[in-house]
């Protein structure tokens, strides 16, 4: 184990540029220039005069623009330098020197074309007024004056001849600045004096690297030249593809149909021959291809159900998994199918319901659904097979969800005979009015995606499943078949018994469809110098978004997912310019990006371009990592492990070659631990199982929620205690309203809509209407509604002044009405982005509870907790770089909610501080610790520790309590925070054996890194976190784990207070460990 924190690894460094990737192939030089790295023991060669004298050029050029660097955002056009150069070489400056050098070092030297609004730093459009004074606009730089050559290197139109080197220095953060992020430092003339020297020598090591690669009989002079000549800037008016790209582009001008593309395999191989490919491939695994294993029916289906299925589907013969399944229905046996993505799993509930339509037409099916997206496609795959069922084309199929008309509900209610449906729905619309729908004779109850189910929502299922059996069985519907398909997950039989409450499930694992092959890549993004590694890596959205761009010219049609919603518009934005640029507009108007918060009209239409195979390319969030089918995709992208961990992670990747083709799935790891983690192990993602999903089923707070829903449904009796368990009675007693005759009815308080009262997903939030006005006003003009987007995200994504991005479309925030919930925006060709300024704050506010911690002093605590949002400013970004800070007023948002919390005690506190280790990395890895061991993580929150507050280079002002702190996230009443805290002992003492004994050095995702941290688990001590849990636990502290130096914080400010008591309410006792 590292004796050393994790601290400001892969943090934001003030002013760094983490991307300079342009539209274009990043040149470099030829691949015959590039040698290997030179052992430090070899003689340096003796260099030709040749490079003696181009290493006067670079000095010069190297004082110039260091110079320019310690000057902010002073904008670095080459005529402004070479003014400057030439007066220092007392000689002209020619650009044939100035491409040597970026042949030299490509990764380094900037010199190419860049249109004018890059320089932009304000929109032309006037938004609000923060109070910081606006910074000056470097578009205006004037560029006269300098010399003159026969080269095209105007500037007078739209794009400016850009020099400058691409790493960024550090310096020192301006004084009293107050900021969590920093704008571009100015950089002292000591600081100034090292990055020239720095420069210098990286320039000594090119020219030995170069000299050493060179054969005996080849002249080091003229391949540089040679080379050079691929890096001179043209005009982009006057561009035309490089020699060495023509052949390239002749190909693929014209993007290959689906069946004339070339094999992945093909694919990967150009790939490695790219100029911008830099051994990125980390690991590579293939999957080979597997034959189908059919099997045959006994008895066998219908002439009239083979016949559907053959022209419907193309089905000429049905496989093992699938023989099995329906087999076990015929028995009636409930059945759960779990095998991969695109195995086929939707026949095997559509073929059984066809048996049943045959035998009697009254028969009906329920078929629920996690999204509306996924119901809409199995809807329409279903319709297709009734209308080749010569006497089942009358069936009618009919969806209802949230977005059924009102109108249109009662008509389904009386005719449909085959629902679409969710779980939202029957829990909130079916169940409390379910004597309207008692026409429905149910013979299959199908649940598709069980694996979506579990946690809190999960566990909301599990008892409106409960619910359901038991209005199904009291009005004589007893014999309904239930059957649920999974992606592959274990224990998956006993998850479904978690669900429905029964006991009779058969399992079908064994997977008989064929599959194509698959190879997988690991990507980790290329170090921007090889070098030098401490300018860091090409942004992992670059590399995503430029492979991409590769793989749909080819004709392979790709997805890549998405984090967040941000990344996913971000992603989009950046292929709608880098395509522009390329001229691919024939590719760009093939990708659509796909997100939650669209209109049912965007997503019915991009789901529809999608499966009809027009579209290249979609940029999505995990809303389409369900099995949604979008057509054949030969493709998958990963950008950044995804938050729902290795489940998730497989689920996309089994997105690509659904349709037994040969396929490709990327993962594109972000530079953030938990990625890393994987690229150091990749074995993991293949061979690791999954975590059992966690259902539970024994919190008060769910189960008396939907007993008062099933008291409203039909009066309870103790005879129900089958479908809701031995705590079923005393929560009637307690909770409900009992009758003279012994019948339980729901209470008062729930009336008349107890449903409504019950959340399952959490309390639904206010939404803001986001409204396009640019064409408000103007001849046929009007106002139109982009989305809506919930409170907790608007906040952060419509103040006045940002920068709203929809379908990778820019627009500028003009006005927001809190009262009206709405934000007026108008399109602009912005190049930045802006990053909300804000904090959070998670505060106990009052103690309900106390518990003791077994062979400890110190206690657990469950209570009330305030959270406290506010947005006071933002930063426009442009390659990750700052080039401007507002300040904003806006409103905090309050909320309350509840959660648990223990307090780090003094001494410990103080033992860590003199140790020289951060107190906010150890209790932030701490936190992480905790959830790691806890089942229902996923819907407990914590206190993440964000960078840019805790390695500030100024003292900050908010100063956090030293506490392990876990809460609910506001709205959601699952009781998630009470079983934490009942179960703290036990998770504590995993948590920290989990930590000890991991052979990690740094921390990992098993031990104390969190996929779902939202500051990337950046603030981060593994050594820390185990200081902190033997200290809970009260167990001595190893000398070995204070083994750090003072001075390794001495310049990182205190951010940790030690915890103030909290006010308990009373009568509270301490509960025994």
């Amino acid at each position: 184990m590292s004796t050393t924190s994790r601290k400001r690894k892969g943090a934001i460094a003030p002013g760094m540029a983490v991307d300079e990737g342009g539209p274009s192939k990043k040149p470099r030089p030829a691949k015959h220039l590039q040698g290997k790295k030179t052992a430090a023991t070899r003689d340096e060669p003796v260099w030709p005069e040749y490079f003696s004298n181009l290493f006067k050029v670079f000095k010069a050029l190297n004082t110039v623009l260091a110079f320019c660097s310690s000057r902010k955002n002073f904008a670095i056009t080459f005529p402004v330098v070479r003014t400057s150069v030439e007066s220092l070489l007392h000689a002209p400056l020619e650009l044939e020197k100035v491409a040597e050098l970026k042949a030299l070092l490509p990764e380094i030297v900037k010199f190419a074309y860049t249109p004018r609004s890059e320089l932009r730093i304000h929109s032309d459009q006037h938004v609000g007024s923060g109070r910081r004074e606006r910074s000056p606009d470097f578009a205006a730089f004037q560029t006269a004056g300098a010399t003159r050559s026969c080269t095209n290197d105007v500037d007078t139109d739209e794009h400016v001849l850009i020099l400058d080197f691409m790493e960024k220095s550090r310096g020192k953060k301006v004084a009293g600045s107050g900021l969590a992020y920093a704008l571009p430092p100015a950089l002292s003339p000591a600081a100034t004096k090292k990055l020239v020297e720095r420069r210098n020598e990286r320039f000594t090591e090119a020219v030995n690297e170069l000299l050493s690669a060179t054969p005996v009989d080849e002249d080091p002079v003229v391949l540089l030249q040679a080379a050079a000549r691929e890096h001179i800037p043209v005009h982009p008016e006057l561009s035309r593809p490089r020699a060495s790209q023509e052949h390239v582009k002749a190909m693929y001008r014209v993007v290959p149909e689906s069946d004339s593309r070339p094999s992945i395999e093909e694919v990967i191989e150009e790939i490695e021959q790219q100029e911008w490919y830099m051994d990125q491939i980390a690991c590579k695994r293939i999957f080979d291809a597997k034959d189908g294993q059919p099997a045959t029916l006994d008895p066998p289906l219908s002439d009239s159900i083979i016949k559907a299925l053959r022209d419907s589907r193309k089905i000429t013969s049905l496989y093992t998994h699938q023989v099995a399944a329906i087999t076990a229905l015929s028995q009636g046996k409930n059945v759960i199918v779990s095998t991969s993505t695109a195995s086929g799993k939707s026949v095997i509930y559509q073929v059984p319901l066809l048996q049943f339509l045959e035998v009697d037409p009254q028969s009906t099916a329920m078929f629920v659904y996690p999204t509306k997206a996924l119901a809409q496609d199995q809807r329409t795959a279903l319709e297709q097979l009734l209308c080749h069922c010569p006497d089942l084309g009358h069936i009618q199929v009919s969806t209802y969800d949230g977005d059924t008309p009102q109108e249109r509900r009662a008509g389904v209610r009386e005719s449909a005979s085959v629902i679409f449906t969710n779980f939202d729905m029957i829990h909130a619309s079916i169940l409390p009015h379910e004597d309207t729908w008692r026409r429905l004779n149910l013979k299959i109850v199908a649940v598709d995606e069980l694996h979506y189910y579990h946690g809190i929502f999960g566990s909301h299922v599990a008892q409106v499943m409960r619910r359901l059996r038991r209005v199904c069985a009291a009005v004589g519907n007893r014999r309904a078949r239930f059957i649920t398909c999974s992606a592959t997950i274990s224990k998956p039989g006993q998850h479904m018994k978690n669900i429905f409450g029964i006991d009779n499930v058969e399992e079908v694992t064994n997977d008989g469809a064929p599959s194509g092959r698959k190879d997988f890549l690991v990507w980790n993004a290329p170090l921007k110098d090889p070098m030098d590694p401490t300018l860091g890596r090409i942004h992992s959205m670059t590399e995503a978004t430029r492979l991409m761009r590769f793989l749909m010219t080819r004709g392979v049609r790709v997805i890549l997912f998405c984090k967040i919603r941000k990344s996913c518009e971000l992603a989009m934005k950046t292929l709608r310019q880098e395509l522009t640029a390329d001229g691919r507009l024939d590719i760009l108007e093939r990708v659509m990006s796909y997100r939650g918060g669209y209109s049912q009209e965007d997503r019915r239409r991009i789901e529809r371009e999608a499966f009809s195979g027009n579209l290249l390319g979609i940029v999505a969030t995990n809303a389409l990592e369900l099995g949604v089918d979008i057509g054949v995709l030969d493709a998958v992208i990963m950008l950044g492990f995804p938050m729902g961990g290795l489940a998730s992670f497989r689920q996309q990747a089994g997105r690509a070659g659904r349709r037994a083709r040969d396929a490709l799935a990327v993962f594109v790891a972000d530079s953030l631990p938990v990625d890393q983690h994987f690229i150091n192990h990749p074995e993991e993602l293949f061979d690791r199982t999954t975590d059992d999903l966690v259902v539970d089923l024994d919190s008060n707070v769910i189960l008396e929620a939907h007993l008062q829903c099933a008291g409203y449904e039909m009066p309870l009796t103790d005879e129900d205690e089958v479908y809701f368990g031995p705590s079923m009675k005393q929560i009637c007693e307690t909770r409900l309203v009992k009758d003279k005759d012994g019948w339980y009815h729901t209470h008062p308080k729930y009336l008349p809509f107890p449903s409504r009262h019950v959340s399952i997903r959490g309390a639904e939030e206010e939404k803001y209407s986001v409204v396009d006005v640019t064409r408000l006003g103007k001849s046929g003009g009007s106002a139109t509604i982009l989305e809506e987007i919930e409170l907790s995200r608007a906040l952060f994504e419509i103040y006045e002044g940002a920068v709203f991005i929809h379908q990778g479309l820019t627009f500028l925030v003009q006005e927001v009405s809190h009262d009206a919930k709405m934000a007026r925006l108008v399109r602009s060709d912005v190049n930045w982005i802006t990053e909300p300024r804000d904090f959070t704050n998670i505060d106990a506010i009052q103690i309900y509870r106390i518990r003791e911690i077994k062979n400890s002093p110190q206690r657990a605590y469950y209570g009330r907790v305030e959270l406290l949002t506010v947005v006071f400013g933002y930063f426009k970004m442009r390659n990750k770089a700052i080039i401007d800070a507002v300040d904003l007023d806006t409103p905090p948002w309050q909320r309350e909610t509840t959660g648990m919390w223990i307090d780090v005690p003094k001494p410990t506190l103080d033992l860590m501080r003199a140790s020289g280790m951060n107190p906010a990395e150890a209790i932030h890895s701490a936190q992480h610790a905790f959830l790691n061991r806890f089942a229902l993580a996923a819907d407990l929150k914590t206190e993440c520790k964000p960078p840019e507050k805790e390695y500030k280079a100024v003292p900050s002002q908010r100063k956090r309590p030293a506490r392990l702190i876990f809460y609910e996230p506001s709205g959601k009443t699952g009781g998630v925070s009470v079983k934490a805290f009942d179960h703290v002992n036990d998770i504590l003492q995993e948590a920290h054996d989990r930590v000890e004994t991991c052979e990690c050095e740094e921390g990992c995702a098993s031990c104390v890194d969190s996929p779902s941290c939202k500051e990337g688990n950046i603030v981060a001590s593994k050594q820390g976190a185990l200081v902190v849990l033997k200290a809970l636990l009260g167990r001595p502290i190893d000398v070995d784990l204070l083994n750090h130096d003072p001075e390794d914080v001495a310049l990182v400010h205190d951010t940790v207070v030690e915890a103030a008591s909290v006010r308990t309410v009373e009568g509270v006792k301490v509960e025994p460990a």
